[in-house]
């Protein structure tokens, strides 16, 4: 190894779902809306013109981080925009977890977590979920140097209740704790679509807590992961820490393009709703399906169902969807190896998938 290598920070890079260029393919493995984003999305791209390309961004991303204050109900100064959830969880990382003492977060969870720890050389300790892939909230009352977790979780998709979210953070007052919420607005039913935000977040509890970062996307629900836009709400201090981190490290993270698409994005909450409402009707259609066929899962309250079957191999079943052009995400990984995560896509998607499975299962067990 070539000396100038020994000072090379290295790490194991975060390995995302395929996105493989097949046609006709049925891609349920990244957890994309299977549904166009709102059509005043693109007439705002359309909009734009020279000077939106030659100018620099307003660095304070202003326009889209009030609209999304009035979305979550808080104030401007309560809210972080970046390029994606990941590049305002990478940050949160970097600018929170330097104590020095391990971080805590779940055995099974967003795989890059360990990846962001190991990147900027920061200790952690994994907590192993329960046998149901439940947070057990007793492993986190202890001393640490933060906390994250997503909720619902990823990739099981089991909500954690807001009382119990409450109860780790009164356990820990000193450090900073991040919910990361990438599939919040699929955490409820159909009667409570309307509800902005849901009850089921932890955005209720900022004015509380005021160590508390809420992060939350607009890749999933908003149907927006091509454009990369994530956020994070908190108290002002907690917000105020972020901007300086980002300030010392890139000005201009959000382009013209995105901070337009989001603020057009937030304009059409009927439009939202309708699409969230379609696919929480889908995944709840689909469990009864898939239960019938012999899979069992956690009760999801994301946009993907993480199911396994007793006289199934998940892997086999992966590589067989993937024949006929079904795309879903297989993780080679302990605890987890005969599951198979499927996001929620259209009807039609869903009953190509759920037909494959039937005569799969049948010629399996016969």
């Amino acid at each position: 190894m070539p000396n100038w290598e020994n000072n090379v920070r290295k790490a194991v890079p975060y390995t995302p779902g395929e996105q493989p260029k097949i046609r006709d393919l049925i891609k349920l493995n990244t957890n994309e809306n299977p549904y166009p984003p709102a059509p005043g999305v693109l007439d705002a791209l359309r909009g734009l013109d020279g000077d939106s390309v030659r100018r620099y961004p307003d660095p304070a991303s202003s326009a889209l981080t009030e609209a999304i204050a009035k979305h979550c109900g808080v104030k401007a100064e309560n809210v972080f925009a970046g390029v994606g959830s990941d590049d305002v969880l990478a940050m949160s990382f970097l600018t929170f977890f330097a104590s020095g003492r391990p971080i805590l977060f779940p055995d099974i969870t967003y795989s890059f977590y360990d990846v962001w720890a190991q990147l900027f050389r920061i200790p952690f300790e994994t907590q192993k979920l329960d046998g149901d892939f439940r947070i057990v909230n007793r492993d986190y009352y202890r001393e640490n140097g933060g906390i994250i977790f997503p909720n619902p979780n990823a990739p099981t998709g089991v909500l954690k209740d807001l009382p119990e979210v409450r109860d780790i953070l009164e356990h820990n007052r000193d450090v900073v704790v991040i919910v990361d919420e990438a599939y919040i607005d699929f955490a409820r039913d159909e009667a409570s679509v309307n509800e902005h935000p849901p009850k089921t977040s932890a955005l209720s509890l900022i004015g509380e807590f005021d160590n508390l970062l809420v992060v939350q996307t607009f890749s999933k629900s908003r149907s927006m992961a091509g454009m990369r836009i994530g956020y994070a709400v908190g108290s002002g201090k907690l917000i105020r820490y972020l901007n300086d981190a980002k300030y010392s490290f890139n000005s201009y993270t959000m382009n013209q393009a995105a901070i337009a698409a989001g603020c057009a994005a937030l304009e059409d909450e009927a439009y939202f709703t309708d699409c969230t409402a379609k696919i929480i009707r889908t995944r709840e259609r689909i469990k009864k399906e898939l239960s019938l066929l012999g899979f069992t899962f956690q009760d999801s309250a994301a946009n993907f169902l993480f199911v396994t079957h007793a006289g199934i191999s998940a892997r086999k079943l992966f590589a067989a969807l993937r024949s006929e052009n079904i795309l879903v995400r297989y993780f080679d990984k302990p605890r987890i190896d005969n599951y198979l995560r499927i996001t929620i896509g259209t009807d039609d998607e869903m009953d190509k998938l759920v037909e494959f499975c039937k005569r799969y299962v049948e010629d399996a067990m016969a």
